[in-house]
């Protein structure tokens, strides 16, 4: 019950976001960047029907495809979405923050790609074409950004019958946008170094340095040189962004010579990172 009710306020949050996105910083400089909102918009403009009502009549269409296909949690995680949605539209103000069309786009897709990751962690969805990219992420593996990229491609041409050339790129831009955000949330916000480390004679010095000034876990392997063959060792060591300066320091205190290997770690979980033991 206490993660039924967590995943109803991420979700309620999520759809606050998207109606934010869509209401103040894409729809009045008239960027159809995809989706269901993308649709009501482009429709609102033709037909002069308002993108709330369009909004409301496509979730509901699509919620029988996630019924069908992602099952029953899904189905209600997506039913809140797809309901509260069309509310948020209508009642969020149509206001136009800043006049400026790139900073409307750059800050519109942010706060789109942030709300719709919320919800894909969950396994929800705000509705309409969020459902097909869970849809293939589920029996494909296609990753749910490239899937979103890729559902709200036709929605995107379709803008420039309407809007014109101008918005047909704004709305492409917004599109780069979301999708890089999103694969970027996707892989972890909190992002960590991977140090690889040889020295020629002070490798235990350092490892005992390191030990001392970042209190990390230090794996050590065996390895043989490609070039003389001789057998060697080396230290590998995943630390924090601000660990990874203390740690460089210390290295270069004992070797300057020594030869160091950094990897961007995505994600790490464990003791230490992830997991934090009762004391």
């Amino acid at each position: 019950m206490r993660k039924r009710i967590s995943d109803i306020a991420v979700i309620l949050a999520a759809i606050i976001v998207i109606g934010l996105a869509i209401n103040l910083f894409l729809g009045p400089h008239d960027i159809a960047a995809g989706g269901v909102t993308g649709i009501g918009i482009l429709l609102e403009e033709v037909l002069d029907i308002d993108r709330s009502i369009v909004v409301s009549v496509l979730n509901g269409l699509l919620l029988i495809l996630t019924f069908v296909f992602l099952g029953k949690k899904v189905f209600y995680n997506t039913l809140l979405g797809s309901l509260f949605l069309p509310i948020a539209l209508a009642v969020i103000p149509k206001y136009m923050v800043t006049s400026d069309r790139f900073f409307s786009v750059v800050f519109g897709s942010i706060l789109f790609a942030v709300a719709v990751a919320m919800l894909y962690r969950i396994g929800a969805s705000s509705g309409g074409t969020t459902i097909p990219p869970l849809i293939l992420h589920k029996y494909t593996g296609l990753n749910t950004a490239i899937g979103f990229f890729l559902t709200d491609a036709l929605i995107v041409v379709s803008s420039v019958f309407v809007f014109g050339v101008e918005s047909f790129l704004f709305a492409i831009s917004s599109i780069i946008l979301t999708s890089a955000v999103m694969a970027y949330i996707e892989l972890g916000l909190d992002r960590k170094k991977a140090i690889f480390i040889m020295s020629e004679s002070h490798l235990d010095d350092i490892k005992q340095a390191l030990y001392r000034e970042v209190d990390r876990g230090i794996t050590v392997f065996d390895v043989r040189g490609g070039f003389q063959g001789k057998d060697r060792e080396m230290l590998m060591i995943v630390l924090t962004r601000s660990e990874y300066q203390t740690a460089l320091k210390a290295v270069n205190a004992i070797d300057k010579q020594s030869f160091m290997i950094v990897y961007n770690v995505a994600d790490v979980h464990g003791l230490g990172f992830s997991y934090q033991p009762r004391v």
